[in-house]
């Protein structure tokens, strides 16, 4: 089972036993533009993409798992340059396991200091919520006349 299997697209579907796709057909899986596409492969953050006979970008599902993870670090609000230094860090290989645990480890502990603010943020406007909510309403020494 691949990561877009467990994960789900963005916006399609991977055809059953389909390996090969066309930038076209990534854009309609991903949610990504084309131009996103192109820039993701000419800053080093995918890997070479293979080409047909014509020149055409052929992708492969492991591309497409690699761009769902790509995804989840934007998401993690990781800085592009630090999402091209981890792509760079897999490509030289298992020798920088260590500088890809303390990269990721790093952006784990930014993810969980934004979910703290987050949730203080929260708080806030439940209570803020609450209080209108309760401002509409008529006291209860009103409601007994």
């Amino acid at each position: 089972m691949t990561v877009m299997e467990t994960t789900g697209t963005r916006t399609g579907r991977r055809p059953d036993g389909e390996d090969r796709y066309t930038i076209s057909e990534v854009v309609a899986f991903t949610g990504l533009t084309a131009h996103t596409l192109r820039w993701y492969e000419r800053i080093g953050l995918m890997p070479h993409i293979d080409r047909s006979h014509t020149g055409q970008r052929r992708y492969t599902n492991r591309d497409l798992d690699w761009l769902d993870l790509v995804g989840k670090l934007r998401l993690t609000g990781m800085p592009v340059a630090d999402m091209v230094r981890y792509a760079e860090l897999v490509r030289e290989g298992d020798h920088t396991y260590g500088e890809r645990f303390e990269l990721l480890k790093a952006t784990r502990e930014d993810v969980l200091a934004r979910i703290d603010e987050l949730r203080g943020t929260l708080a806030v406007l439940d209570r803020k919520i609450s209080f209108y909510a309760d401002a509409g309403r008529p006291l209860a020494s009103e409601r007994s006349r």
